[in-house]
């Protein structure tokens, strides 16, 4: 069914907060957990990133839609967002090498929205009373909509990693290349295998309930846990592969979810945030340099600091300056290492790329 001008539509949350405003994308109706990004731009990348399946989005900046959408940019095949919430949203775009629109986007690929919402208010709500469920329709009434809402499950304690991961074996770069890394996917972001990639990485990409042994079968030189959706609490299965890599002590290196599976995997915790980091614009400090480095986060789950800090298996090596929370620890007596934000960042911040080189540099000694 096509989108009319100015239909109605509502966002009903978890908590009894209904806000009316405009359908976008297509109609329906679509629930999940409701976060908001930060992000000045790199919607697209926002929309396609595996990590936020399940999770409907709160743009802050105000303008949605203006640059259309260009394949290329997509971090997955698809959109992975349960839904979407804006202020401002543009049908048509000025970007002339834009494949399309963002509305023609989502009415293919089915993702249903709301406009002309007040997302200053929305995110200053969320940022009090925390993350929640919530559901949008542009159909059902709000009575129906409670009703409908107690359907969709909580974000903790849900797996999501097999869902949104490969469902066979697969490859990324060239062949030829000179190194050979075995990835564990739980949700992989096409940027991460592209920076690989340049830094002449041949990957195979593997499910992620896959085992070790599938894994070690590549004769890689190190392993990569990336990204991904849901609760590192309950992916024991992850945790069983990543120790038995520890135990190879090969060159290892993971991102937001594979960092805390790194780290669950070395006996410390993680635990579900109030309402998570997400954006373009999160400051770290690096405490082996002393340098800052601002970064592009999306997590709702995080690394227990405490336990980092009674630990003799890790130790931390970056922290967020926001909230002092940990961003990235590294495996003492291994070659093995984790950051919580996302140096892959695309289009930015660039700042911590160098985390791939380091990666490429421990892969080179451990060859020698």
């Amino acid at each position: 069914m096509k989108l009319s001008l100015k239909q109605k539509a509502h966002l009903l949350l978890e908590d009894g907060l209904v806000l009316e405003g405009t359908a976008i994308g297509k109609l329906g109706t679509s629930g999940g957990e409701i976060c908001f990004n930060t992000g000045m731009t790199g919607y697209q990348e926002i929309y396609t990133d595996p990590s936020y399946f399940g999770q409907i989005i709160v743009n802050t900046t105000p303008h949605i839609g203006n640059y259309g959408v260009v394949d290329a940019e997509q971090e997955s095949d698809t959109p992975k967002i349960s839904g979407l919430v804006v202020n401002d949203y543009s049908k048509v775009h000025s970007r002339y090498t834009a494949d399309e629109s963002l509305q023609q986007y989502f009415e293919k690929h089915n993702v249903v929205g709301i406009a002309d919402v007040d997302t200053r208010m929305l995110v200053r709500h969320l940022r009090s009373k925390g993350a929640m469920n919530a559901i949008i329709s542009s159909e059902l009434s709000v009575d129906e909509l409670k009703e409908k809402l107690k359907d969709v499950p909580s974000m903790d304690g849900l797996e999501l990693s097999s869902v949104v991961c490969t469902k066979e074996r697969k490859y990324f770069g060239e062949p030829n290349a000179e190194f050979k890394v075995a990835v564990l996917d739980l949700g992989i972001k096409n940027s991460i295998l592209k920076n690989l990639a340049l830094r002449g990485v041949y990957c195979e990409i593997f499910p992620a309930k896959s085992s070790f042994e599938d894994l070690k079968s590549f004769n890689p030189d190190g392993y990569f846990i990336s990204n991904g959706p849901g609760d590192p609490a309950v992916m024991d299965y992850a945790v069983d592969t990543v120790s038995k890599m520890l135990a190879e002590d090969k060159p290892i290196f993971g991102i937001c979810l594979g960092h805390q599976i790194i780290a669950r995997a070395c006996g410390v915790g993680t635990y579900k945030m109030h309402h998570g980091h997400r954006g373009l614009n999160h400051p770290i400090l690096n405490l082996q340099t002393g340098l800052s480095e601002i970064t592009s986060q999306n997590h709702g789950f995080v690394v227990s600091a405490e336990d980092v800090e009674k630990s003799d298996k890790v130790e931390a090596t970056h922290t967020h300056l926001n909230d002092k929370t940990i961003a990235g620890i590294k495996v003492k007596g291994k070659k093995a290492f984790s950051v919580q934000y996302h140096p892959e960042s695309s289009p930015g911040p660039h700042d911590s790329r160098y985390l791939f080189d380091d990666f490429i540099q421990l892969i080179k000694e451990s060859k020698k």
